[in-house]
Formats: C-alpha cells, sequence, structure tokens
C-alpha cells in the first residue's frame, strides 16, 4: 500500500473511451487523488461477442484488482459496466474499497424517484446494470424501476472521436424514455453528453463519473464533494 498521504486511486478500463470522463470527474471532484489507469481494451471486445462472462473473464478481473492493490491503491474504481458480477468477485480479493462503475450513480437516482431512466450505447451492459439496479431497488419501499434505451449508434460515434454527433444522439433519443424522475447517462463515456441531453429536460441527468469520485472519496477519507450523485 503507498504511504503517501495523497490517496491512490486505481482506474481499471476495458475501453479508452472511458478515461477522459473520469479523469474530468476526478479533477473537478477530487483533485488531491492520484489516480492510476490500467487499461485492457480487449475486455469490451471479449464482452460484446460472449453471452455471459466466462470463467476466463472473472479470472482476468481478480488479477486486475490483485494488481492494483499491489500497486498501492487505497481504492479501485472500474469504469466499464458489461462486468458486474466479475467486479463483485473481484472485490472479495482485495482489502480495499472496490466500487463498481454505476452502484454510486444508482443510489443518487433512486434518491430522486421511483421512475428512473437510462440511455447506454452499449447493450452487452443492460443485463449487467439491470441485475444491479434491481438489486439495490429491492431495499427500497415503493421500489424504483428502470427503463433503458439503448443507443448504439452513439459508441460508434464516439469511438470515431466524433463527440458532438454522440451527444446529439442521446439528446435526441431522451424523450422516448418517457416521465422520468431522473435520467441516467450509463457508461463513463456518455457523461460527455449530459449537458446537451439535460437541456432537453427538467430532470436530473446523473453521471457515472461524479457520482462514483464521490462516493470513492467519501470511502476513503470520510469527506463528500459537491458534485452530482452525492
Amino acid at each position: 500500500m503507498t504511504s503517501s498521504k495523497r490517496p491512490r486511486i486505481a482506474l481499471i478500463h476495458a475501453t479508452p473511451v472511458s478515461m477522459s470522463p473520469i479523469h474530468a470527474a476526478f479533477a473537478s471532484g477530487w483533485p488531491e487523488a492520484r489516480t492510476i489507469n490500467i487499461l485492457d481494451d480487449s475486455l469490451a471486445e471479449d464482452r460484446a461477442e460472449s453471452a455471459d462472462l466466462t470463467d476466463q473473464m472473472f479470472e482476468r478481473f481478480e488479477t486486475l484488482a490483485r494488481y492494483a492493490f499491489d500497486a498501492g491503491a487505497n481504492a479501485i474504481l472500474f469504469t466499464c459496466s458489461a462486468f458486474g458480477l466479475a467486479i463483485e468477485r473481484a472485490a472479495r480479493r482485495v482489502p480495499i474499497p472496490v466500487l463498481k462503475p454505476n452502484e454510486a450513480m444508482f443510489e443518487a437516482a433512486m434518491s430522486c424517484g421511483q421512475r428512473i431512466g437510462m440511455l447506454t450505447t452499449f447493450a452487452p451492459s443492460v443485463a449487467s446494470m439491470q441485475v444491479e439496479f434491481d438489486e439495490a431497488a429491492s431495499a427500497r419501499n415503493p421500489r424504483p424501476q428502470l427503463t433503458t434505451l439503448v443507443v448504439a449508434d452513439a459508441m460508434q460515434a464516439i469511438r470515431d472521436g466524433d463527440v458532438a454527433t454522440h451527444n446529439r444522439l442521446l439528446a435526441e433519443k431522451v424523450g422516448e424514455l418517457g416521465p422520468c424522475d431522473a435520467v441516467m447517462l450509463a457508461q463513463f463515456s456518455t457523461s460527455r453528453a449530459a449537458a446537451d441531453v439535460q437541456a432537453r429536460i427538467s430532470v436530473p441527468v446523473l453521471t457515472a463519473p461524479d457520482a462514483a469520485v464521490s462516493k470513492l472519496r467519501r470511502l476513503v477519507t470520510g469527506a463528500t464533494t459537491q458534485g452530482t450523485g452525492d
């Protein structure tokens, strides 16, 4: 474990498009933290080709978590939404906080009401995120309900470097979610569209990076941020 007074947070990515949004969230919400980046972009490709998480994927996530811990991390944040069960198992292998990408955002959204909308750009993440949402919602009465819309063209746009098209596509689709008390932008990469989406609706638009940074800071230091999601 690092001996520095500045906390070291390991960010584990399955795609490079997740990196810029979480760096921006740390810069605004917790600039004192030191972040290290661990990227395996074959994970997203392998997940897109597999209907389910494989044993090998579970093992890879455990290896990544142990590597982050050995590198001196005080906490770990995984930034890809399609690997919930693998992240949970990896978290049991290291004695530091491990956060799934969307759990903090789910908590923030549920505090807004029972009708939660979600825009996502990566279809393989939907089933995993629905399970995670249902688990979190089960402890609440009345139980929040999630409506999800996949905007796959937006993911291709961001991979092509076309941020404006990515943001426009998500903003154009948000009305199709119907009445909501809050709208979540599922992938870290989609947080770039927060302002465009917010311009179309009056309810809160929540992003995973801001909510995750807020929760990580609280877990590691006991302090809170003033950003979205906590």
